[in-house]
């Protein structure tokens, strides 16, 4: 695998950064065993000091995430406290004489159940109660069985005959790759939309949607003639009965069946699936009703598999034109949003079509359903508009610019990956759940705030719900739908102990997360995490928790505030925000004198968090100059759902230098690293990008490689290659793979990115590449932060 410099970061080889990441190896340990990372191990115990740390205490949590310390699912539910609902964890205070426990949460005392009291001593724990047990897994026994995962295609075929080809291809692969017990359905759309009735074998069968107006799902269950299902898609006696008065049929059978079974006639109505025939005036787009088909696939699956792991995947080429959910109409003359257009307010579809897409992404989190979309197209699509649909369902969006691009094949490809064999209780299956719902509980000192990530709040109020929300908040719970291990919440918390009520030095606090979740195997399982940590009480010496400080998640948890606010708020007041924080979080935590920027000094513990700061706002998240709004939607969509390595690899991305003088190293994300006889590798989560130096590029133009005396010079173009495809080998969404020469013009991908240490207007002789810009370097950057924060 690669070095940890270059799966956090890579951001530099200096002694600093060496420190900052030796002195957090404990934060490591922590994600390691329990999927978490916080912004402060040790928390300040009143209201008043949590508001003078500046940034939220809060953490990432991701609940599916393999970890390899973790007993196999425990195949009995979980004991749960009376009071709060609690599961029982190692910091429950045991009495084995009167077979009691006390929750830490509440202080509740309950009675153990008889099978658990008769067995249970202190050389006798279960699982749940062993101490390095802090994350235990139950395969739920009293939960019904659900039906096999359904996968219902939504193809978009207003697409040319090239495009058109890839597409088939994909899909008939992907048939390979899915569970044989599994559901699929086809729906197609163009001009209208057509639901393919696979149980019908005589001749290919479709039911025909008009393009132009919505069906709310009883409309679909009436024109399609099915009747609602119960769980796992098994009618109910009276529904038979109704069936049978009726001469209606399940949708299980007709529209959606075993793969097994429906594989040849799938495959042969996509080998014969043509463009949409409709004729198309030179002056005007096709006519895509993109939004009508999502809502009959949303009314589909609501009536055949309620509250049931499924997937719409939606496969689309171009923007909607008719019907609801336009993003942009048909003429030519009418350009589609821009920034500036949003700014202005002159988007004028734009607010019906949210709209109407959170109607449907509200209906699908209501049936558990999972909306997932596979956007191509050199042109937008209006992902900006349909987010929604995937971000509160927990679904899946990649954005590439054709169906024949790797970054669609290889990412659709992906996400049918499985569990090794050797997995005990998950060998075999999919990386994948359904259904996910997550509840926090808290000590009584503080409360939830909120959560951000796709989520979706369930509205469930409770004395540990704070007033104040950060993201969607007003909730203990929230539906996470569709996850995988790589699905991160953000969950953030208010301190509400007042100064009045110091607290006790012995005392701690407790958080626990409780998932659950459909398995891929049909079992329904619930995984709990309890963290416990420390408080401090003295407001006149917080080294305690400036010790315990994790700059990389806090710069994530602060990237997601800022994120999450770009939906609200201009973004020349986020970054202002941005900067604030960082110059009262120095203020605070320095060394420094008065009015001395010179003597100003940051810790081991905060020495990379100024850096990350400047690149996120410098990074596409909050800067909009080229980029399009659905690539801005698609970035932040990314970031509030990956991990805090994936996070910060997007933040500031990761830079290798490749040179004869040694082995590959880290380097500075730095126009000073640019050199004519280095090769870089640049990692940006969404490119991975091999950049050669003027001289490289010329020596290999010149075929030096191919000679046997140059062998050396050989491996050296081979090293960031091979590199390359071990980082993209291990992503999803799969990188675009770009390979530039320098004063090429595919290196501005690299360019962009560095920091602007060398510029047009520098004329001190220094190495490197100049960049043409008026953007500040990080060091104008810094010398500004340590001045403004010195300052009396």
């Amino acid at each position: 695998s690669l070095p940890r410099a270059q799966r956090t970061c890579a951001t530099t080889t200096t002694t600093m950064a060496a420190d900052a990441m030796g002195g957090m190896r404990d934060v490591y340990a922590d994600e390691e065993r329990d999927g978490v990372r916080m912004s402060y191990g040790t928390w300040p115990s009143s209201r008043l000091e949590a508001t003078r740390i500046v940034v939220p205490v809060g953490c990432l949590y991701s609940p599916l995430k393999k970890i390899a310390a973790m007993p196999p699912a425990l195949a009995y539910d979980p004991v749960k406290c009376n009071g709060c609902a609690g599961v029982l964890n190692p910091y429950c205070q045991i009495d084995f004489r009167t077979k009691l426990w006390t929750c830490p949460f509440c202080q509740n005392r309950n009675h153990f159940a008889p099978h658990y009291a008769e067995n249970i001593s202190e050389h006798n724990l279960p699982a749940e109660l062993i101490p390095q047990f802090t994350t235990v897994e139950y395969e739920l026994q009293q939960a019904p069985q659900s039906g096999p995962p359904v996968f219902l295609f939504v193809v978009d075929t207003c697409l040319d005959e090239e495009e058109m080809d890839e597409l088939k291809d994909s899909l008939q692969q992907t048939l390979n790759l899915i569970p044989e017990d599994s559901l699929v359905g086809l729906i197609t759309f163009g001009t209208h939309v057509m639901v393919h009735e696979l149980g019908f074998t005589e001749c290919p069968k479709s039911y025909v949607f008009r393009g132009t107006k919505e069906y709310p799902a009883q409309k679909v269950q009436d024109l399609l003639g099915i009747l609602p299902a119960g769980r796992g898609g098994m009618q109910t006696q009276q529904a038979q009965q109704q069936a049978q008065a009726s001469a209606r049929e399940p949708a299980v059978g007709r529209f959606l069946l075993p793969i097994s079974e429906c594989s040849f006639t799938l495959e042969s109505i996509l080998e014969d699936l043509q463009r949409d025939p409709w004729p198309v005036p030179s002056d005007q787009r096709t006519q895509r009703c993109s939004g009508v088909a999502l809502s009959v696939a949303v009314g589909l699956l609501e009536s055949a598999y309620s509250r049931q792991g499924a997937r719409i995947m939606t496969f689309i080429g171009g923007p909607a034109t008719t019907g609801p959910g336009m993003i942009v109409g048909r003429p030519k003359t009418e350009a589609i949003r821009s920034h500036t257009d949003i700014q202005k307010n002159n988007a004028t579809h734009m607010k019906a079509a949210q709209q109407f897409y959170k109607s449907l992404a509200e209906r699908a989190v209501a049936s558990s359903h999972v909306v997932d979309i596979f956007a191509c197209s050199l042109d937008q699509v209006g992902l900006l508009e349909m987010k929604a649909c995937c971000e509160k369902t927990g679904g899946l969006i990649v954005l590439a610019d054709s169906f024949g691009q790797s970054v669609f094949k290889e990412s659709l490809r992906r996400m049918f990956r499985r569990f090794p064999d050797d997995s005990p209780g998950d060998g075999g299956h999919l990386q994948m759940g359904f259904a996910a719902q997550i509840d926090v509980t808290t000590s009584r000192e503080f409360k939830i705030a909120g959560a951000i990530g796709s989520c979706s709040s369930l509205k469930k109020m409770g004395p540990n719900v704070a007033e104040t929300e950060i993201g969607t908040g007003g909730t203990s719970a929230w539906s996470m739908g569709g996850v995988d291990p790589s699905t991160t919440l953000a969950v953030y918390f208010e301190i509400t102990n007042s100064n009045a009520n110091p607290l006790p030095a012995h005392k701690r606090r407790y958080i626990q997360f409780v998932t659950q979740y459909q398995h891929a195997n049909g079992r329904t399982r619930l995984r709990a995490t309890t963290l416990c940590g420390p408080w401090h009480g003295d407001p006149n010496d917080a080294s305690p928790i400036a010790r315990s400080f994790d700059q990389e998640a806090s710069a994530v948890l602060m990237a997601r505030i800022a994120t999450h606010r770009t939906e609200t708020e201009e973004v020349p007041d986020i970054l202002r925000w941005v900067d604030r924080s960082l110059i009262r979080l120095c203020s605070k935590f320095a060394d420094y004198r008065k009015d001395d920027p010179g003597s100003f000094r940051l810790s081991q513990e905060f020495a990379m968090y100024p850096q990350f700061m400047f690149h996120l706002r410098r990074s596409q998240f909050l800067q909009l100059f080229n980029t399009s709004p659905d690539e801005s939607a698609y970035y932040r969509s990314v970031l509030v759902r990956e991990n805090t390595t994936n996070s910060l690899v997007m933040i500031q991305p990761s830079l290798l230098s490749y040179s004869f003088q040694g082995t590959p190293s880290p380097v500075l994300l730095d126009a000073a690293s640019v050199s004519p006889d280095t090769i870089l590798l640049l990692d940006t989560f969404f490119h991975v990008v091999v950049f050669h130096g003027e001289k490289i590029a010329m020596w290999r133009d010149q075929g030096y490689q191919d000679h046997e005396e140059h062998i050396h010079f050989k491996n050296l173009l081979i090293a960031p290659q091979t590199d390359a495809q071990r980082i993209m080998d291990q992503r999803f969404p799969v990188p675009r793979y770009i390979v530039c020469d320098q004063h090429k013009s595919e290196a501005r991908f690299v360019i962009a990115k560095l920091n602007p240490s060398l510029t047009h207007n520098t004329n001190d002789g220094s190495a490197g590449e100049r960049i043409f810009t008026d953007d500040v370097s990080l060091r104008v950057f810094m010398e500004h932060l340590m001045k403004l924060a010195v300052q009396s």
